[in-house]
This record gives C-alpha cells, structure tokens and sequence, in this order.
C-alpha cells in the first residue's frame, strides 16, 4: 500500500470514528433525557441543536425572525413529544430538521390563509409591496429571502445544508428530479437578483 493510500485510509478511518463518537454523544443525550426528564438534559439538548434548526428555520422562511423562533418553539414540543419515536436511523439533527421543514411548511400555509384573509378585506385590491432593501454589498441571506418559498427550500436544503435530492425529496413530498428542477430555477433567480444589486 502507497503512503498516499494509507493517509487517505487513515483519514477515512478518523472520519468515521468522529462521525460515530458524534452519534454516541447524541444517543447519550437523548436516552438521559428519555430516562430522567429533568431540566438539565433537556438544556444540554436544547442548546446544541436550537441554533442550527433556528437558522435552518430562519433561512426557509425569508429571514422573518419572529416566526423562525415560532417554529423553533414548536419543534421542540413536537420532538419532545415523539422523540421515544426516533429509532436512530438517521442522526438526530436530520430528524429535528425534517420536523423544522414540516413546520416551516405550514407557516407558508398560514401566510397564504391570511393573505387570502387580507385581499378579501381589501376588496381583492392588490396590496403594494414593499420594494427590497438594497445594500452596499451582495447580502446572500437577503437574496435568498427574496426567493419563492419552493425554491428557497430546496436552496437551503441542498446548497447550505448539505442535503441530497433523495433526502429533500423526503421532507417535502416530492421527487427527486422535482427537487433538482428547483434548484436549478433557484439558482437562476438567485444569480439574477445578486446581479440586480450588484448593478444599482
């Protein structure tokens, strides 16, 4: 075997061991809570998983924080709730971001409810819009708020997240290939709107 072979070995090796000390680390965590119930296990969880699905939540729904620690309130209750469930098939975070993107998808449910709510008091009058901040320099988190809820999903999922389209598949209930055309518009918008601020 060439030493290049076995540092990648090696290295594969680390990854694994890191990747399963992780794993553990969770299960641990998870089964104190299940066991005792008490405040500090539930903290211990709470303080490392709420800032990763707060800003899952927060990059899904356009940047609008109040909803993004609406959503992370819920996730938690929902979680707690089945978390006897979870059969560690999948590590823990993936399974609070599935909740998260559930959640998040029915908050888009809500703002359509009430957006149909306002144009029926407005007479179906069209409501003006706001015109988008613009900024000195290319804000990438305004630029993907700026997306339609669908494709900023998938966006997040897959290009900041790390998803694959098989897994984004899973959370929203559609087809792998659904899941690629998105992105593919997604990114077109998003280049399109990052050249809009670049030139004004």
């Amino acid at each position: 075997m060439q030493p290049s072979d076995r540092l990648k070995s090696l290295k594969s090796k680390m990854k694994l061991a890191s990747r399963n000390l992780g794993q553990t680390s969770e299960r641990t965590s998870v089964e104190a809570f299940l066991q005792h119930r008490d405040e500090r296990s539930f903290r211990k969880l709470y303080g490392r998983y709420t800032p990763p699905i707060y800003q899952l939540a927060l990059r899904i729904l356009g940047g609008k924080e109040s909803e993004a620690e609406e959503v992370v309130q819920d996730v938690w209750v929902r979680a707690v709730q089945r978390l006897s469930q979870f059969r560690w098939e999948s590590k823990f975070q993936t399974w609070l971001s599935g909740i998260t993107i559930h959640r998040c998808q029915e908050t888009f449910r809500q703002r359509s409810k009430q957006k149909n709510q306002i144009d029926i008091e407005t007479d179906g009058l069209p409501l003006q819009s706001v015109p988008a901040e613009k900024f000195d320099q290319i804000d990438l988190d305004a630029a993907i708020a700026e997306l339609p809820d669908g494709f900023r999903e998938v966006l997040v999922l897959h290009d900041i997240e790390g998803y694959t389209h098989n897994e984004i598949g899973e959370f929203l209930g559609i087809e792998p290939g659904t899941s690629k055309s998105q992105l593919f518009h997604a990114r077109r918008a998003m280049r399109r709107l990052l050249l809009a601020d670049d030139v004004t």
